[in-house]
Formats: C-alpha cells, sequence, structure tokens
C-alpha cells in the first residue's frame, strides 16, 4: 500500500511518532492538527541534495499554535522522498487534503488511521516469521539506526525533535545540511561492512527499545 509505505518510511527516516503520520480514526482529521499535502515542501538543500520538510501543525514537544518540522533526506531503495512522491502519483489530492491517504471504492479521499496502519504492518511482518510494531518502533528504530552508524548524538537529537538547548539554534541551518548527516546510510553502511536495510524490516531496526524509549524521551 502505497499511503502506508510512505507513512512508514517517514516515521523510520524523520524519527516521527507514528500518531503523528496517522489519525486516530477517519472522523478525527483536522487540518490544524493533522498533517495535510500542503504541509509538505520538497526543495534543495546546501549541497544541491533532495530534501522533504513535513510541517507539523501540531507536536507533543511545540508550544500551541506553533509548528515543528521534519526533515526527511534521500535515502537509496528505501527513500522517504520516493515513497511520498510515489503516494502523490497513486492517490492525487487537494492540498487541504491529508498528507498520509487513500482513496475508498467511492473515489472519496480517507486519512490513514493508526491502529489500521499497525495491523497491516504487523500482518506483513508475522506473514515473514518477525515480531509485531508498535507506533513508537519507528521512532526508536530510526534514533537507534542513526546511532548504530555513528551519527552525531546531537543531530539525531535535532532532527528526532527532542528537547535541546541548541535545537532552537540549529534548526534552521540544520534543514540546509541534513544531507551531509543523514542521506544514503545504507549505502554507507555496505561500504564499510555492515549489511544494507532489507525493505521487509525497515520498520524494526531497533531491537533495544525499553533502553532507547527512555534514554530519548
Amino acid at each position: 500500500d502505497a499511503c502506508i509505505w510512505a507513512m512508514s518510511l517517514s516515521a523510520f527516516w524523520g524519527m516521527m511518532r507514528f500518531g503523528e503520520v496517522s489519525v486516530k480514526s477517519i472522523k478525527a482529521f483536522d487540518g490544524k492538527l493533522n498533517l495535510k499535502r500542503s504541509d509538505i515542501h520538497f526543495g534543495y538543500d546546501l549541497d544541491k541534495r533532495p530534501y522533504a520538510r513535513l510541517d507539523l501543525p501540531s507536536a507533543k514537544t511545540a508550544k500551541p499554535g506553533k509548528t515543528q518540522s521534519v526533515f526527511l533526506t534521500e535515502q537509496n531503495d528505501i527513500c522517504p522522498l520516493a515513497a511520498l512522491r510515489n503516494l502523490f502519483i497513486v492517490v492525487p489530492a487537494r492540498s487541504s487534503d491529508p498528507l498520509f491517504s487513500w482513496t475508498d471504492d467511492k473515489g472519496n479521499i480517507r486519512p490513514m488511521v493508526k491502529q489500521t496502519a499497525i495491523k497491516f504492518i504487523n500482518k506483513t511482518l508475522t506473514s515473514w516469521g518477525w515480531g509485531t510494531s508498535f507506533g513508537h518502533s519507528f521512532r526508536i528504530g530510526g534514533a537507534s539506526y542513526f546511532l548504530a552508524q555513528k551519527v552525531d548524538p546531537e543531530i539525531i537529537r535535532i532532527a528526532g525533535r527532542w528537547k535541546s538547548l541548541a535545537y532552537e539554534t540549529y534548526i534552521r541551518a540544520f534543514e540546509q545540511t541534513a544531507s551531509r548527516h543523514m542521506s544514503n546510510l545504507t549505502e554507507r553502511a555496505s561500504l564499510v561492512g555492515g549489511a544494507p536495510i532489507d525493505r521487509r524490516g525497515s520498520a524494526l531496526m531497533g531491537k533495544r527499545r525499553v533502553h532507547l524509549r527512555t534514554m530519548l524521551s
């Protein structure tokens, strides 16, 4: 499913809470709180490398009425930018429609419900003989992967929007240099002898979930 693939990669590489890419129910979608098509911006950074910025209308650690931005960079075979562009082709929608959406049998644009997506993902994972995931698996998994690839913890804190005294100072500069730190890490890993990420397991890279949740919350 194009929608679930795009939201999964965005949540993983952007270290997002799964509730930020989904809704509690179809009727719960609110453009003032949830991501819309107009909240995404594709651009090129100082190194002429593509990135996407998702401007969250509402976030757990943001002040009321303030947005937070998530930056997604290019990532080889499991690239969130490619997944988002594919979603836009498969599910054309208006700027006011949910960013992560699908089309029902009557042609109506619908937001993706969190539990529906998690159920679909877990069905796929268990069919391969793997364990199940939960909403925070993507945020924790993304952070643990970046840490394993020796990305500076301060960069991870900025990208993951964990509280940091440096956050407000660095965030605008980070938008223009994110690719230097975080793009194509699967290629880098293979070049130094690490195993490239398999598409089927992209959602569950963080095995030490409980420890990381405590450390990074």
